[in-house]
Order: C-alpha cells, then structure tokens, then sequence
C-alpha cells in the first residue's frame, strides 16, 4: 500500500467559485471554522434567521460523528476508515480522533471540492505509524472511489464507510441507495457503515428553511425520512440504539438531556 497525496494547485483555485454560497463553505462557519467567504456568511446568516437551530444541528453531527469513531477505534478494534464527502477541515477530523486513540490507523478522505482539495495538506497530516490520504472523487462515482482508495487501504481487513451530511446531495434517493450498496459491496465481513443526514418529518420550521435554500441557487440538499436513512443500512446488522435523532446515539454521560433534532444517524456492522 501507499499513501497517495494529492497536492493543491493552482487549478484547483481557479476552480472555486465565490460568487455563490457552497454547502461545505456554510457548514465550515456554522461549525465556527474560517474557509469560507462573505457570500457563505452571508447565506448562513440568512439560515440561521429562519432556522438558528441549524447550527445545533451542525455541531451535533459532529459530535455524532465523534462518538462513532472512538466506539469503532476502542470497542471495534478498526483500524481503517473511508470517509467520503468529508468537507472542510475543522476540529475532530475523523483522522484525529482516530489516531489519538490508535496513531496506526489508515484514514482515506474523499471530496472533489476544489477548496477542500486547497485545504488537502492540513486534512493529510497523519501520525508517522498510519496514513491519511485524500482522493478526489465525487459521490457519484463509488467505483473511482473504492479504485483510489485501495491504495491507502487494505480492503481484505474490515473498514469502516464514513457517509456523514452527503447523501442528501444525491438527489435520486435510489441512486443514494444504490452508492452505499456499491461501496459496502467492496468491504469485508466486519466491516461498518456510519450515516448521519438531515431528517425530514420532525421539525418544519427546519424543513422550511432547507427547503428556502434549495430554491436559492446553491447545491440542493435533500431531507429524508427518518425510514428512508433507516433504509440505508439494509442487510447490515444496526448497533443500539438504532438509527436515531443524533444527540441520542449514545451521548456521553456528562452531556445535558439531548433533544430530538432534524439530523439521524446510526451505525452497523456488516455480518
């Protein structure tokens, strides 16, 4: 195996279009990051002045996210991770809480957001005993996908699929369907499955604000029903609680009563 790098270039900044918001630029600044641009700003403050709850939400996946990769580093023994649509960098990359409990884990990110692919060098900082990779590919392409990232990773030795915040960018619930049936197809027995994605059906002020910002000119999102995420983990054998409104999952002890949000989320295990 290697660890292929991609390195930033110029092309990629041409690429980057400032003139209108971007999902992963808005999701950066709600979750308090800085690689974003006015126009960014400006569309997540319009969210937040319809819905100011989104930004729980944001945080929340994250912090979902968090808690499903300390259970599959301490408790499940994994030790390779694929994360695809990873977004900008902020703070508990799934690299470095991974690493900090196994610093020989394999980390393989996938985006082709050209300034995620500008920011590629600070997401690839890895511990010198495993690797962190970053492939350039879209969702849509499971095949190229699971072809780079074989590079990284060892798909003979169980795997864990990060989709967190991306399946609602597939528009076509089939073909989001059909993604995480390619994908998982590719990994062995033991292998684990973490969704988490915007729920429709629970809060309508938050369907009403997503659904203003799907008609604003940026990339759609696209809520799903709580069954329809359920959906995506068919086959597969679903860790308590399920799949739940993500402040559920297993919160940490310390952690306030959570509340019942408009993100759910679970994780299973492929038998």
């Amino acid at each position: 195996m290697t660890d292929h790098v991609t390195t930033p270039g110029s092309a990629a900044h041409q690429k980057i279009d400032t003139s209108v918001p971007h999902s992963a630029r808005i999701w950066n600044y709600w979750l308090g990051g800085k690689d974003n641009y006015p126009v960014d700003e400006q569309a997540g403050d319009a969210y937040t002045a319809v819905f100011p709850g989104i930004v729980t939400i944001a945080r929340s996946s994250r912090a979902f996210l968090r808690r499903n990769i300390t259970y599959l580093v301490s408790e499940a023994g994994i030790r390779q991770f694929l994360d695809v649509g990873t977004g900008l960098p902020t703070a508990d990359n799934t690299h470095e809480v991974a690493q900090r409990l196994a610093p020989e884990t394999r980390i393989v990110y996938v985006d082709n957001d050209p300034l995620v692919l500008a920011h590629a060098r600070a997401l690839l900082y890895s511990t010198a005993e495993g690797a962190t990779s970053y492939v350039d590919a879209n969702v849509l392409d499971p095949e190229r996908i699971l072809a780079r990232a074989a590079e990284t990773l060892d798909f003979s030795r169980p795997t864990a699929l990060i989709l967190s915040n991306i399946l609602g960018h597939v528009a076509d619930y089939d073909q989001a369907r059909s993604i995480v049936t390619n994908l998982m197809a590719a990994l062995p027995s033991g292998s684990y499955l973490s969704i988490n994605d915007g729920s429709r059906g629970i809060d309508p002020v938050f369907e009403e604000a997503q659904d203003a910002y799907n008609e604003s000119g940026a990339v759609p999102y696209n809520l799903r029903s709580v069954d329809e995420i359920t959906a995506y983990f068919d086959g597969l054998e679903l860790l308590e609680p399920g799949v739940v409104s993500v402040p559920l999952w297993r919160p940490e002890a310390t952690s306030p009563a959570p509340d019942v949000i408009g993100e759910h989320g679970g994780l299973a295990r492929k038998p």
